[in-house]
């Protein structure tokens, strides 16, 4: 089962379900201060034992490219650590923005993020 976890532009959020991949849905303006508590958070997920995260954009009218790098940043230790961190529902408006801030090749970008979450099976699953 996967856990959903709305985040709004102060991050505060609530836990819907519990699971192997957990998902952060955002919304509002996201701030460079925003994305920067966003990735503090991503550190504690991390360091509890989180490895699979999807970043839900959807909801998300505008962000500081300032914010991207650390992002990238947290998501390189993500992948060192045997896990991902995952994109879904960003505008071609937001796109451009991970675009222009150097990301566009560090992340996995999904349209949904139920989309994204099965990735995350897909990459599990044994071939025959």
């Amino acid at each position: 089962m996967n856990q959903v976890l709305e985040v709004r532009p102060g991050l505060a959020g609530a836990a819907m379900a519990a699971g192997r991949v957990e998902t952060l849905m955002l919304e509002g303006e996201l701030s460079e201060q925003d994305l920067l508590e966003l990735c503090d958070d991503l550190g504690r997920k991390l360091n509890r034992g989180t490895r699979q995260v999807v970043l839900d954009f959807g909801d998300v009218g505008h962000l500081n490219y300032r914010g991207v790098k650390p992002l990238m940043a947290r998501t390189d230790a993500f992948r060192r650590a045997g896990g991902d961190v995952k994109l879904s529902g960003l505008s071609p408006y937001l796109a451009a923005i991970f675009r222009a801030a150097g990301a566009h090749d560090c992340f996995e970008i999904y349209p949904h993020m139920n989309d994204a979450r099965a990735a995350f099976a897909l990459a599990r699953a044994p071939f025959v």
